[in-house]
C-alpha cells in the first residue's frame, strides 16, 4: 500500500493536485495541516482516494481534529500538524505521545523542514511544505517486507 503525505500546503493547491497525480498508485493521501480549504477542493477531484486531514495552526475557523490514528495494512499511523506537540523545538514530545499510542509511524508537518527518520521501532516522518516550487511531499510504502518511507521533491 502506497500513503501520499502532503503539508503546509498554505493555499497551493496546484501542488497539492500535482502531488496527487503524481502518485496514482497512493491509495491514501494524508493532509497534516495548513492547508484544510485546498485538501477539501482537491479531495472532490479525486473520489477514489481516501483523503485523512487534520487541522494546523493556520486553519483558523476550521473544525477539523488535531490529530488522528489509522490502522492501515497492520501498522497503526499517528498523525498531526505538529504545533501542538512543539516540534519546532524538538520531536522528544511527539515521538512520546506515539509510543504510548503504540504507533509504527507518526506524522507531522509544520516545521517545513522534510525529515524521515527510524528511531528504536518509530517511523518518523515530516514531508516538508508543500508551497511553492522548492515544496516537498512524503511516500510511505507498506508492503509484507516492511516500511520504507521517502521525501520527494514537487519541483
Amino acid at each position: 500500500m502506497r500513503i501520499l503525505v502532503v503539508s503546509d500546503t498554505h493555499r497551493d493547491q496546484y501542488s497539492l493536485e500535482q502531488a496527487v497525480l503524481r502518485q496514482p498508485k497512493a491509495e491514501v493521501v494524508i493532509h497534516l495541516g495548513d492547508g484544510a480549504d485546498e485538501a477539501e477542493m482537491v479531495k472532490a477531484k479525486f473520489p477514489e482516494k481516501t483523503f485523512l486531514q487534520v487541522r494546523g495552526n493556520c486553519d483558523w475557523g476550521c473544525d477539523l481534529p488535531v490529530e488522528g490514528e489509522i490502522t492501515l495494512e497492520g501498522k497503526k499511523l499517528f498523525y498531526t500538524h505538529g504545533h501542538a506537540y512543539n516540534v519546532k523545538y524538538g520531536l522528544y514530545n511527539i515521538c512520546c505521545a506515539a509510543r504510548e499510542k503504540k504507533a509504527d509511524i507518526v506524522l507531522f508537518g509544520h516545521t517545513h523542514q522534510a525529515l524521515a527518520e527510524y528511531d528504536e521501532g518509530l517511523y518518523i516522518l515530516n514531508p516538508g511544505s508543500l508551497h511553492g516550487s522548492l515544496g516537498t511531499y512524503g511516500i510511505i510504502d507498506i508492503t509484507p517486507a516492511g516500511i520504507v518511507t521517502n521525501i520527494i521533491p514537487i519541483g
